[in-house]
């Protein structure tokens, strides 16, 4: 009986083998806390009295960056003075959002067992490493011990064919996915991806629905390791001869295997106040917005701010619009800088923030007011989710986002491309 790629992963690093519903004990690679998770973590060290770390670690202050209160800035303080005591890798204010500039570093492989005190940690599943978010305490046991304990997930098969249409990106696929799977359709499951429209998507597309499965309930999402993959790990200064390609069997025993035909696919729109409450875009009529917010974990890379400005491009927001964007990462920010597209931002009317995740979770820097309707790339829209519960949330592509700042309503992009 073949394995899985989750199967195979978790195998290697207990040293045994394993099958989906299996428990064991797995050498963990990689971890990280960002500075919503950090300060828990660092207590939870002190509290065990450890002198050193037993496996690789590094924090990312990204959540509320810069600080934008005392309490904050005090845990950042704390998250430096730990950095200094136990050398450990620290990216500070401006670095950019944990799941851009993890990958970025390089640090991270294919085959890789990585956790992370961050929920959207399942993006690194893009490049065929088996990477989830834990809690701040589980964090720290790994910190301690070098390991933790896993249940085998079994595994969804999802095949996407078609041709990608006009105006639909990846960020409409993930959501079209949700919506037909809903929100609890995947829960503890590992899901791998396949199909001619996988195979179509860039890195950065690959990355966006792997960021978002866990809105499904996932545990982790795969995608395969093509000359893409590969592309973009040498571009980031990986030797390419590090690297193992993670591949199921061909006779893997899948949970499910689900078939989607996307060639009629329109652009998504996932309504407030649940990620699966997505519909088409046309079934949106006069939607009137306050606030566009382009950026994210999940929509802050060079492609989605790249399709955004050729939409901007000559146009002006609409009056009244708080246009949004924050960068990805410093090196996102910098190429779209020396390309252009920050100067198309800024013409257009929008603001540019330093990189990272503020006006997403809702700790500064973007917070709507009462009854005021954001249309954002970022990957949730609960209640209070961006600082404010009397707020309505709409998650949408980066193009839907750019061709809704121009006209003030939820907005068809396919009219702009």
């Amino acid at each position: 009986m073949g394995k899985t790629i989750a199967e195979k992963i978790l195998s290697r690093h207990a040293g045994r083998d394993l099958r989906a519903g299996d428990f064991a004990i797995c050498k963990v690679d990689f971890t990280f806390g960002q500075d919503g998770t950090s300060a828990i973590i660092i207590d939870r060290i002190k509290e065990l009295k450890l002198k050193q770390l037993k496996t690789n670690f590094c924090m990312v202050i990204d959540h509320s960056a810069p600080s934008p209160n005392e309490g904050i800035s005090r845990v950042h303080k704390k998250m430096r003075q730990f950095a200094r005591e136990f050398n450990t890798l620290l990216y500070d204010i401006g670095c950019g959002i944990c799941h851009q500039v993890i990958p970025e570093s390089g640090k991270i492989l294919p085959g890789d067992l990585v956790l992370g005190a961050d929920s959207h940690t399942s993006t690194y599943g893009a490049l065929g490493i088996f990477s989830c978010g834990v809690g701040s305490t589980d964090l720290a046991i790994t910190l301690a011990t070098g390991k933790n304990w896993f249940k085998v997930p079994s595994t969804f098969k999802i095949i996407l064919k078609g041709e990608i249409p006009k105006g639909v990106f990846a960020k409409d696929i993930i959501l079209y996915l949700i919506r037909e799977l809903k929100a609890d359709g995947a829960t503890y499951k590992a899901i791998e991806f396949y199909g001619p429209v996988i195979n179509a998507l860039d890195m950065d597309g690959r990355f966006t629905i792997c960021n978002m499965v866990v809105e499904m309930g996932a545990k982790v999402g795969f995608m395969p390791q093509d000359r893409k993959t590969f592309t973009w790990l040498k571009s980031h200064g990986v030797d390419l001869k590090r690297i193992r390609p993670q591949v199921a069997d061909r006779n893997a025993v899948y949970e499910r295997v689900l078939e989607f035909d996307i060639s009629k696919l329109k652009p998504q729109v996932s309504q407030p106040h649940s990620v699966d409450n997505v519909t088409d875009i046309d079934r949106l009529k006069k939607v009137k917005i306050n606030e566009a917010f382009l950026g994210t974990c999940t929509n802050g890379r060079l492609s989605d701010l790249r399709v955004a400005a050729k939409i901007l491009k000559s146009k002006k927001i609409a009056p009244g619009i708080k246009f949004i964007l924050a960068p990805a990462s410093k090196r996102v920010f910098l190429e779209a800088l020396e390309s252009g597209i920050i100067n198309i931002f800024i013409k257009a009317g929008a603001v540019v923030i330093s990189p990272g995740c503020g006006p997403c979770v809702g700790t500064h820097a973007g917070i709507p007011a009462d009854e005021e309707v954001v249309i954002s790339s970022a990957n949730r829209n609960f209640k209070g989710r961006m600082g404010n519960p009397k707020a309505d949330i709409y998650l949408a592509s980066p193009a839907t986002v750019a061709a809704s700042a121009i006209t003030g309503y939820i907005t068809d992009p396919r009219r702009y491309l």
